[in-house]
């Protein structure tokens, strides 16, 4: 199986939507002839043209709201944020207006709009830049969040948010545009194409002792302190990927608890009102009675994004915070 990169997944899995649908375009700052502020849309100017590949002005409530607008017209327009903490110059239209469209016109009205770009910290653009808000639209009903954490997932995921009838919000790390995974060709899979259903977690890695739950980045914190806890201290950790926030497939997560009676969240997110509070609230909730600790977190720490390099790897969880808190609670 051939090995490729975050950006490169994401690319082939737009590639194949403009093929698949007519009513699909990709509109953003930098997206057409400049190839992408990360080169997710290299290429894809050249092939499709002006009126599937849009640049847009640095306007994001403006060109955000156009997109909105020609969703609930019937085109499927996938928006580029160049940061995610862009979003909140539209947030009315995000927020009040994508997320409501169904409910306030009775069912009349879709909006399948995907709006992606970069939700992270870890590259050292400061406190205006480096936010990672998935926990915010979350919590937004109608909207769907998603967060693919490898090439695999990217592909088969931005796939099924563009063929989503509502509002997805895909969040991505910069720090993981560049890494690769092994992805099957089209033609080694059995349906033809790389899909995966928004709403359903993966088990990253089987494992009985604890369980790892993570989304995003995070995810491959775990499952590099996984590799070390089982290798060096003889614990077997379990990493679930939550990969679609909302929808939650709590199921998996669950049963994964139910297995392992230990659970820790770990998220590059806040901790206040974060995702893994909510994650760990119906832990304690559903799981109660199966846990042999307490449930823990490992988040960012509660302060702005910090500008200086060596400061903002100390504020953002990592493999030894992991190791550390695990060896707590096993």
């Amino acid at each position: 199986m051939r090995s490729i990169s975050y950006r490169d997944a994401l690319r082939e899995g737009l590639d194949e939507e403009l093929a698949h649908d007519d009513n699909v375009f990709i509109m953003g700052e930098e997206v057409a002839e400049y190839n992408g502020a990360y080169k997710i849309t290299q290429g894809l100017w050249d092939k499709w043209g002006d009126k599937r590949v849009v640049d847009a002005p640095i306007s994001e409530g403006g060109f955000i709201g156009m997109g909105i607008g020609a969703s609930m017209l019937g085109l499927r327009p996938v928006m580029e944020l160049m940061f995610f903490s862009f979003a909140y110059v539209a947030f009315d239209q995000m927020m009040n207006n994508a997320a409501t469209c169904r409910y306030m016109s009775g069912g009349l009205l879709n909006c399948p709009i995907v709006v992606r770009g970069p939700a992270n910290g870890g590259t050292n653009v400061g406190a205006t830049h480096s936010h990672t808000p998935e926990n915010i639209f979350a919590n937004m009903p109608g909207l769907k969040v998603v967060s693919p954490a490898t090439a695999y997932d990217a592909k088969g995921l931005i796939k099924s948010a563009i063929r989503d009838n509502d509002p997805v919000y895909f969040m991505e790390s910069t720090v993981l545009y560049g890494q690769e995974w092994d992805v099957p060709e089209n033609s080694e899979l059995p349906g033809g194409e790389l899909i995966i259903p928004l709403g359903k977690a993966d088990i990253k890695k089987e494992g009985t002792d604890i369980s790892l739950i993570a989304h995003g980045r995070a995810v491959i914190t775990c499952l590099e302190a996984a590799k070390v806890l089982q290798d060096e201290h003889g614990i077997n950790a379990e990493v679930v990927d939550l990969r679609s926030i909302r929808p939650l497939d709590e199921e998996t997560i669950m049963a994964s608890v139910r297995k392992t009676h230990k659970a820790i969240y770990v998220e590059e997110n806040k901790p206040f009102c974060g995702v893994g509070a909510q994650i760990s609230s119906m832990i304690m909730e559903q799981c109660f009675d199966d846990l042999d600790a307490p449930v823990l977190r490992i988040t960012s720490m509660d302060a702005p994004a910090i500008y200086s390099p060596p400061l903002e790897k100390i504020q953002l969880p990592d493999v030894d915070d992991v190791i550390k808190r695990v060896k707590e609670i096993c």
